[in-house]
């Protein structure tokens, strides 16, 4: 360590892992407007503050498949902040935000614009837990379509109003993997429908794969433009998180083939 710099506390290191899983790694640098504000906030450079993103690239084996390097001067606190997210996004990912909106002197809620107006007549725990739902939403928004490029994941559509960030598990049958970006696509809002329905899934090897139920309808321009067109297409590419195979697995069964 040079002189006059300090090592980072745990508290920061998941404030800067938190940050690395909302933007793309090609903004990862010291000119970056959320980097600069990070540094602001925890009264760092930039500089360190994209080096420390850099040592957690490092560690992401998505970019390693890819052959993309980061730093290779991780610390043994790095490494235990990696494995601490990636076995836990739910608590972990919250955990982030919660030090996020402490350090910006606001509520998670705010940080994350969740609208609470119709929520005035809802209290104690259910209220509790309606913002809990509302906010890991908004949250896994950021880092799917982050994943994605902000980008629908089939067809390639980018724009943001039309993209979905869906679940492969639903919400509701693994509760444990909520905020998990491996559990994660980015779907324009109809093949987020057919992807719900099972009319759509997605084979281990990343392929698209579509419903005979189209094929009978394949004179219909629409069908043939929309669905048959993508058959056996390989999924484009996720910057970070590869969807996770015991995922696709689940979705695979529920494929209405």
């Amino acid at each position: 360590m040079k002189e006059g710099q300090s090592l980072w506390t745990k508290e920061e290191s998941i404030l800067a892992i938190n940050l690395y899983c909302k933007i793309p790694f090609g903004q990862m640098h010291s000119r970056n407007k959320d980097v600069i504000e990070l540094a602001i906030l925890i009264d760092r450079s930039p500089s360190a503050v994209a080096r420390k993103l850099g040592n957690f690239a490092s560690l992401d084996p998505k970019l390693r498949e890819r052959g993309v390097k980061g730093l290779e001067n991780i610390s043994k606190l790095d490494a235990q902040v990696w494995h601490e997210f990636m076995q836990n996004w739910d608590e972990e990912f919250i955990e982030g935000e919660k030090l996020l909106a402490k350090k910006k002197h606001t509520t998670i809620e705010q940080l994350n614009n969740i609208d609470l107006d119709n929520l005035k007549d809802v209290e104690g725990k259910e209220r509790e837990r309606l913002v809990r739902v509302r906010v890991n939403q908004s949250l896994f928004r950021k880092i799917v379509l982050t994943n994605f490029n902000n980008q629908c994941c089939i067809t390639g559509i980018d724009v943001p109003e039309l993209i979905v960030a869906s679940h492969i598990l639903p919400w509701s049958k693994d509760k444990g993997n909520r905020l998990n970006p491996k559990n994660g696509l980015a779907l324009n809002t109809l093949h987020d429908k057919a992807f719900d329905c099972g009319l759509i899934t997605i084979t281990e090897e990343l392929k698209i794969k579509i419903s005979s139920r189209f094929y009978k309808a394949k004179n219909v321009e629409s069908i043939q433009q929309n669905f048959i067109a993508y058959d056996g297409q390989l999924l484009i590419e996720p910057k970070k998180f590869t969807p996770g195979l015991d995922f696709l697995k689940a979705h695979n069964e529920f494929f209405k083939g």
